[in-house]
């Protein structure tokens, strides 16, 4: 039997860029739409949207039909509405299950996306009344939305498709270049780095970063980040942390004073900072050991004079040698990108072609590479439970059915160059890896920085004010098949459209939602009054950033007092969730976390787009009841619920699932405290 299943009916990519319900603006010709010749289907089309594939069985070497949304299997070519269990010679079969025990009419990419046996099954096979409740997973996209986008035609990328072998050895250096980053701050000062910094820091460089590795920056200037200093300099000379008892305020004052008088003793410091960080050091120590009636706002307020007067002195004396660690980590970062590209430049047949730049407007399409892919070692799958596991060399990635089955369908939509899906399960392989490597394998870590929108709020989005694109996606968390997202390589073959600072529309509907980097978020901001500026077609942006007030965020600030401003709506704290960064792998309850700042959400729109997509009252009402937690949001779709009141229903008793559910909760709500801590203390 084949590792994997390839439904050869529907190998043929769809065309890489459709039209969409709303026509161009331009006076010039309607956009064109690039098509690749279809493959003929070896089945009907019934039998393809029902699920079934033909399939080849390497023990009996001849084909078979499967149908991937029952899991049973036959010889013979299937007939819908007929099947006899003793006919299944794999012994693959399963209890079918009906649609929507609700009897809605489920889309399309709900259907094909759908992997749990008592998910969707053939229509007259069961009965609505025999499938049991709360066995149905919700469809967190939806891959039938047509963009509205539209570009001037690209020509195939330079890049390096993305291989296995490559991308082992990048994870490898990944992980070696964050214990370099460990250890230097470790032995220079004393600390372990500043939690997510090194996420923070990949993102930040990749803004200015004009080297040619897709993940380690390599061409930099400055090549100190700005971001790594801050962070590292915001944890010298021990990191603070929120205060909740006052025993624990009267020990990080004692630690600050000791760390402070510590680290200007063995520095080269002049003699005016001895004196002044001694002097309040000792002043404070004997403040600790003959006041024991204090409380936690008197240690804290002590805290507070103590880093005003020592701060200074100590990051002074400290400055050289947190220069140093940014540095060596970009000098090493630097040394293994060329490696890499040495390595990955053996494997190819053909060197990269340069590009000759487009002219035409075409409907946005999925970035394609011009360096043909060598043949890829292979990648073992197999599922554990509703996980998918895939193997290379003994490095395995997981993520769940239902996204897998996503990737499949994203794939389909958008790779031309692999029909028969041979390729498929080494390039998940390699999207899988690379993420992981960017945010990091440890337990919640970078899943802030990955956070989506809710459902409900795309589908208000859409619905609205015609979104159909997101600037900040990745194939593992986007809504809609059109997104751009980090990496134009191993995403390029799922829908992605490429970096969004390199992405120039001329017109359409987006959402942007960007990872919480200072310095990303400003070059967002001048990309879109670039676009904004150059463009007469309708073009609109619906942004959602922290709203950050103390101190304000530079790109907050430049948007609200943008020209292109036309609507502003803002979401307290804890009164909006977010849908976690880690959802291709983690459960159904940790699905969602709760926001401990607010949002702030800004309509960034061109006369065209404004007259095309107003942000109406009653639409922006709406999206702010959207956001809301279920739990608080009403039943029905108008706009502006009301949200029920304390005492309206019964509260439900505590469960494992319930207790989990508060527990990850609050594991994201410190983890977001800590960023916004070290906000405010830069």
């Amino acid at each position: 039997m084949c590792g994997y299943r390839v439904d050869e009916s529907k190998m043929a990519s769809d065309p890489a860029s459709v039209k969409g319900d709303d026509g161009p603006a331009s006076s010039q010709a309607p956009p064109l739409s690039p098509n690749t010749p279809a493959k003929p289907p070896e089945l009907p089309d019934e039998l393809v949207q029902a699920g079934w594939s033909k399939c080849w069985s390497r023990r009996e070497n001849r084909p078979y039909y499967f149908n991937r949304f029952t899991n049973q299997s036959l010889w013979e070519v299937p007939v819908l509405g007929q099947h006899d269990v003793i006919s299944d010679p794999l012994g693959l079969n399963a209890a079918p299950a009906e649609g929507d025990a609700n009897g809605r009419k489920r889309r399309m990419s709900e259907e094909q996306s759908s992997n749990k046996r008592p998910k969707v099954c053939l229509s007259n096979q069961l009965s609505a009344g025999s499938i049991k409740p709360g066995l149905f997973c919700r469809i967190y996209w939806d891959l039938d939305v047509q963009t509205n986008a539209v570009i001037k035609e690209r020509p195939p990328l330079p890049l390096l498709p993305p291989h296995p072998e490559i991308e082992l050895q990048r994870a490898q250096l990944v992980t070696k270049l964050r214990q370099h980053y460990h250890e230097l701050c470790l032995q220079r000062e004393g600390i372990d780095p500043p939690r997510e910094s090194f996420n923070r820091w990949l993102l930040e460089r990749k803004v200015i970063d004009k080297g040619l590795d897709p993940l380690l920056p390599s061409e930099c200037d400055p090549p100190i980040s700005p971001s790594m200093f801050r962070e590292v300099m915001g944890d010298i000379p021990i990191r603070l942390a929120r205060i909740k008892y006052k025993e624990e305020a009267r020990k990080l004052l004692f630690k600050y004073a000791e760390a402070a008088k510590k680290m200007i003793d063995s520095r080269n410091a002049s003699p005016e900072s001895r004196k002044v960080v001694k002097w309040n050091a000792e002043d404070t120590m004997n403040w600790l050991r003959r006041d024991h009636s204090a409380s936690k706002e008197d240690y804290m307020e002590r805290l507070e004079h103590l880093r005003l007067q020592c701060g200074p002195h100590v990051a002074a004396v400290a400055k050289d040698s947190v220069e140093g660690i940014c540095s060596k980590i970009y000098q090493l970062s630097a040394d293994y990108s060329r490696r890499l590209r040495q390595t990955h430049l053996g494997l190819l047949q053909t060197p990269p072609p340069t590009p000759v730049p487009g002219a035409r407007l075409v409907y946005c399409y999925p970035l394609r590479l011009s360096v043909p892919s060598p043949v890829l070692p292979r990648v073992e799958l197999h599922f554990e439970n509703d996980v998918a596991c895939l193997r290379f060399k003994g490095e395995m990635v997981k993520v769940n059915r239902g996204h897998f089955s996503k990737l499949e369908l994203l794939y389909r939509y958008s790779c031309v160059d692999d029909p028969r899906f041979e390729k498929f399960l080494s390039r998940v392989w390699c999207l899988l890896k690379r993420y992981q490597m960017m945010f990091g394998s440890g337990t919640h870590e970078g899943t802030g920085l990955q956070g989506a929108l809710p459902v409900s709020v795309f589908e208000v989005l859409h619905r609205q004010f015609g979104v159909s694109f997101e600037c900040f996606a990745s194939p593992l968390n986007s809504y809609f098949k059109q997104f751009c997202s980090a990496f134009s390589d191993t995403d390029g073959f799922f829908g992605s459209r490429g970096p969004f600072l390199s992405f120039t529309p001329a017109s359409g509907s987006f959402e942007a939602n960007p990872p919480f980097c200072e310095e990303l978020m400003d070059a967002m901001v001048s990309h879109f009054e670039e676009l904004l500026s150059s463009s007469s077609e309708p073009l609109s942006f619906v942004v959602f950033v922290p709203d950050w007030r103390d101190p304000e965020t530079p790109a907050l600030t430049r948007m609200e007092s943008s020209r292109f401003l036309r609507e502003q709506l803002h979401v307290p704290p804890f009164e909006h969730e977010y849908r976690s960064g880690s959802q291709h792998t983690c459960k159904r309850e940790d699905m969602s976390y709760r926001a401990v700042h607010g949002t702030a959400v800004l309509f960034l729109q061109n006369d065209a787009g404004f007259a095309k997509w107003p942000p109406t009252p009653d639409g922006v009402a709406e999206l702010g009841s959207a956001f809301k937690p279920p739990k608080t949001n009403s039943s029905t779709s108008t706009s502006g619920p009301a949200p029920p009141g304390p005492d309206s229903t019964p509260k439900a008793p505590a469960t494992p699932e319930t207790k989990e559910k508060q527990e990850w909760d609050e594991t994201m709500r410190k983890s977001n405290e800590i960023i916004y801590f070290l906000k405010l203390k830069t």
